[in-house]
């Protein structure tokens, strides 16, 4: 089956995402410029062609640019391909998609809801790997005591907090910066 991709405009610039069939196998955050965005979708999914998405898609690629617009959008049910990835990821990610906009765990607490209390460092690898960037919010998994961590995307730990910014996170349990009190 051939993989098939689409760029579209964000407000945070230009994204992308590859679909086989059905299911998204990749998602992929602004990079530098729409060409270096390109070259990095044909090293994750060479020989992906650029097609005009199925409706399902074609939704999920809506949602994103309403999130990234600062609407809040459930992006859980996304059709993803998760075949394939390691159990261990899989499963974080799965935990990932529950996390609203607006909300955030840390990486030690995904890994105690996944029964690995020592596996926060795991949890943090498999976010770094994360194919699913925005879908898989792993923007709003952090690091101890409300730190950021990494963000593998393009802009790393920038447009971690510029997505987070844009949701109008609140970092761990205290009121945000946005909130009224």
């Amino acid at each position: 089956m051939d993989t098939l991709h689409v760029v579209f405009d964000t407000a945070i610039g230009p994204c992308a995402v590859a679909w086989r069939g059905q299911g998204i196998v990749g998602v992929w955050l602004p990079d530098a410029d729409e060409a270096s965005l390109r070259r990095c979708i044909q090293r994750r999914q060479p020989g992906s062609a650029e097609a005009v998405p199925p409706a399902a898609i074609q939704d999920v690629v809506q949602r994103i640019q309403a999130l990234m617009q600062g609407e809040r959008v459930d992006l859980s049910q996304s059709p993803l391909a998760l075949d394939g990835l390691p159990d261990f990821h899989r499963r974080a990610y799965e935990l990932a998609l529950t996390i609203q906009p607006g909300d955030t765990r840390t990486y030690g607490e995904i890994a105690q809801q996944l029964g690995e209390p020592g596996a926060a460092r795991a949890v943090g690898q498999a976010m770094g790997s994360n194919p699913f960037p925005i879908i898989v919010p792993c923007h709003r998994v952090l690091a101890a005591g409300g730190r950021s961590g990494g963000f593998s995307s393009p802009g790393g730990v920038d447009t971690k907090r510029r997505l987070l910014e844009i949701e109008r996170a609140r970092i761990g349990r205290e009121p945000g910066l946005f909130d009224e009190v």
